[in-house]
């Protein structure tokens, strides 16, 4: 099989939770922002925690520069949890991070449209 070249199209990367589970907090957001910077558009199955989420827009600020990296662009959606979640988990609060999370460079991806069930996007090549 060939391998694609950056200008047949645009990358995306769907990383299931299962991959995710075993990685640091940090071996997440590089792996993220590794393969953004590549240009590639990044779906995460399970999504960040908000702790996790906060220290890549952290990081992704302290590598902007604007030659060669613009930032990110980061939408989430939660799934519905309400129908699994136990009724003790309701009442203390718990909060799962299963949710999907599309990531890519700021230059590349426009929302078009976003609820708690659909993100639409526009990828365009650079």
């Amino acid at each position: 099989m060939a391998e694609a070249k950056p200008q047949d199209g645009v990358q995306i990367d769907l990383i299931s939770g299962e991959r995710m589970d075993g990685m640091t907090s940090m071996e997440k957001i590089r792996m993220i922002l590794d393969g953004v910077r590549d240009g590639n558009i990044v779906v995460l199955e399970e999504g960040l925690s908000p702790d996790e989420e906060s220290r890549l827009i952290e990081v992704t600020m302290t590598e902007i520069s604007p030659d060669e990296f613009n930032g990110i662009e980061i939408e989430t959606y939660p799934k519905s949890e309400a129908a699994d979640a136990s009724l003790l988990d309701r009442l203390m609060g718990s909060e799962s991070t299963k949710k999907l999370t599309v990531i890519g460079p700021a230059n590349q991806i426009e929302t078009l449209h976003k609820d708690e069930t659909l993100i639409s996007a526009l990828v365009s090549r650079k």
